[in-house]
């Protein structure tokens, strides 16, 4: 007798097709969807990216086929439009650099998941990223755990599941490294086992976010000045949205040192730049904070990291009023950026996240 039915949501590439088969062999029905999320004329030009075009929806169907699966597409271009594209165009005019694929499986994709998956009466969902779950008994608790492998561990951007989404989610790849994935994929005979991994956004394949904000938001950038932290006039910049802080090249100031942007000053249409010396904070702030398997407690000590590619680090996690959160480090943290997201672990298990709002320069460690 088999397991049931589980909805599978099909990207077209090689982790969530091989997360459909690894379904299927351990006995569940899985029925594969996929979410297209934007169209060209939302992004103002042709644009291929993994959510949206159609050599991705062939290739999601051509694998339900290949694996004897119902696929199904279903149309989130306008919540995706307005929960996703405007808030990442909003985010960049506010100074922050954001990170949209978090927002999306906050907003979109794993609610949308749900809510087709009871229209069709389904009772789990399944994607194809690089994490666990486990259930809690002693707490009552759904958990989010980190996936097998480290190097493509995907947690950072699922710390805002709730507990009605983890207790229905199946992760099948989170137990594998890649290498294995694309192995069992290719035996398979899946068309996406040799699919390379997407690295940009999706609907910025091209790397080009000022390009994106002008075309989609119609963003019209004022150039300022770049200064230094006593607001001495060092250069002039493109417009605030162009640069991140930590960022050094394309700066086309001389200043006879290395400099690096320490931050933006919006009010005065600013790029404050400083020494590589100037780029660290101890203490973080973040706001939004989903405590995915914890409730909220503290002070806690944990580890954390500021942005998906970094390092943990070790420190302590406090509460703050109004659902946020300080995290005080052990040793300052480089180049940490309003906008992208604070993620704490204890051990396996990630504690939560939150959107940095603030992270004062302090300098490094004596």
């Amino acid at each position: 007798m088999g397991r049931g039915k589980v909805l599978v949501g099909m990207s077209g590439g090689v982790d969530s097709a091989a997360a459909a088969l690894l379904l299927r062999e351990a006995g569940y029905e899985p029925v594969g969807c996929t979410l297209r999320l934007y169209s060209n004329e939302d992004i103002g030009e042709p644009l291929e990216g993994a959510c949206c075009s159609l050599e991705a929806v062939e290739d999601a169907r051509a694998s339900c086929r290949r694996l004897g699966m119902e696929h199904y597409v279903f149309n989130f271009s306008a919540a995706f439009r307005r929960c996703v594209m405007d808030d990442f165009a909003e985010s960049y005019r506010a100074g922050r650099t954001p990170n949209p694929c978090v927002q999306c499986n906050r907003a979109i994709k794993f609610n949308a998941l749900l809510r087709r998956a009871d229209e069709l009466d389904i009772p789990y969902i399944a994607t194809g990223h690089y994490a666990r779950t486990g259930y809690d008994s002693a707490s009552g608790r759904w958990r989010l755990l980190r996936g097998k492998d480290r190097k493509k561990d995907q947690t950072y951007f699922l710390y805002p599941l709730s507990q009605a989404v983890l207790s229905r989610l199946l992760l099948p790849v989170g137990g594998y490294d890649k290498p294995a994935v694309r192995a069992l994929a290719a035996e398979a005979r899946l068309q996406s086992a040799a699919r390379p991994d997407s690295q940009d956004i999706c609907f910025v394949p091209d790397g080009d976010y000022a390009g994106f904000l002008r075309r989609y938001g119609g963003a019209d950038f004022a150039p300022g000045d770049f200064v230094d932290e006593e607001g001495r006039v060092l250069g002039r910049h493109r417009g605030l949205p162009c640069y991140t802080t930590g960022q050094r090249r394309g700066l086309g100031v001389s200043a006879g040192r290395p400099l690096y942007v320490l931050g933006k000053d919006l009010a005065r249409n600013q790029i404050v730049l400083g020494g590589e010396d100037r780029l660290y904070s101890r203490t973080v702030y973040a706001e939004d904070f989903c405590w995915v398997s914890v409730p909220p407690q503290g002070p806690l000590r944990v580890t954390a990291k500021t942005r998906y590619s970094q390092s943990e680090a070790a420190g302590t996690l406090f509460p703050e009023p109004g659902g946020g959160v300080r995290m005080a480090f052990d040793q300052p943290q480089r180049a940490v950026t309003p906008g992208q997201s604070l993620v704490c672990y204890l051990g396996e298990m990630v504690v939560g996240g939150g959107v940095i709002c603030a992270a004062p320069l302090e300098g490094p460690a004596p």
